[in-house]
């Protein structure tokens, strides 16, 4: 159980720490506060709020993940690298791909 506090210690450190360095993750955190009530007025069932629910989480997740890439690359020097470059494009990328998908699921079940 000790392993386990310390685990939601540090998952936890990582999402405030992302939420005060980055204006994206923080404006995708108020946007998914305001959109969860909202999921259950547009979803029509508990699959279409799940689906809405989720796919905002997705664009967090994805979010985090593309933050911990930039930051660990930042790490080894602020020089341009090409391959630093790619990294950090394709993070951004992601995190497109999952406003993408959002956007779709939430056009599709609202109103389609």
């Amino acid at each position: 159980m000790k392993r386990i506090l310390k685990a939601l210690n540090y998952s936890l450190a990582g999402i405030i720490s992302c939420y005060k360095t980055e204006t994206s993750f923080k404006q995708e955190v108020w946007i998914f506060i305001l959109a969860v009530p909202l999921a259950f007025f547009i979803g029509n069932s508990k699959t279409e709020v799940t689906l809405l629910i989720g796919s905002g989480m997705l664009v967090l997740i994805v979010e985090l993940l593309n933050s911990s890439i930039e930051n660990a690359a930042n790490r080894f020097g602020t020089e341009y690298h090409e391959f630093i470059k790619f990294a950090k494009d394709q993070g951004s990328a992601a995190v497109l791909v999952s406003i993408v998908l959002t956007l779709f699921v939430w056009i599709y079940i609202g109103f389609l």
